[in-house]
């Protein structure tokens, strides 16, 4: 069973934006962002909540916009100025309570926690200079 799915990746000019997206098949008390760059290990950057409170990581510099839409199950990721260091593997996982499985180990952003049981697959975006 599919829980999460990205959408809105691909490969733009340095400066560009692009949006993503994260369905999920069920309400998400939280999700998180995370990116993984090549080579590097994951990061999580940003962390939102059903009720819209939401942390980013310093690393964003505010060009990222987090939304989330709870009749839809969803989370949008909004990216500007994007530049080639952004470019990574960008996958969202949630904290679903519904599910009959445990939540999983903590992941904060500036101090906001979530526990996600529910991973995506991941999308690339791939920045070029």
């Amino acid at each position: 069973q599919v829980h999460l799915v990205e959408s809105g990746g691909g490969s733009v000019q340095a400066g560009g934006t692009l949006r993503l997206s994260c369905v999920a098949s069920r309400h998400s008390a939280c999700m998180v962002w995370f990116r993984q760059p090549p080579g590097k290990s994951r990061e999580e950057i940003v962390v939102i909540f059903d009720d819209g409170s939401k942390k980013y990581a310093d690393s964003l510099e505010g060009r990222f916009t987090a939304s989330v839409d709870n009749i839809k199950n969803s989370n949008s990721l909004q990216m500007n100025s994007l530049k080639p260091d952004d470019t990574a593997m960008y996958t969202c996982a949630a904290e679903q309570r519904a599910l009959s499985r445990p939540l999983g180990p903590p992941y904060c952003v500036n101090g906001l926690c979530c526990r996600p049981n529910a991973w995506g697959q991941g999308i690339q975006v791939t920045v070029s200079s």
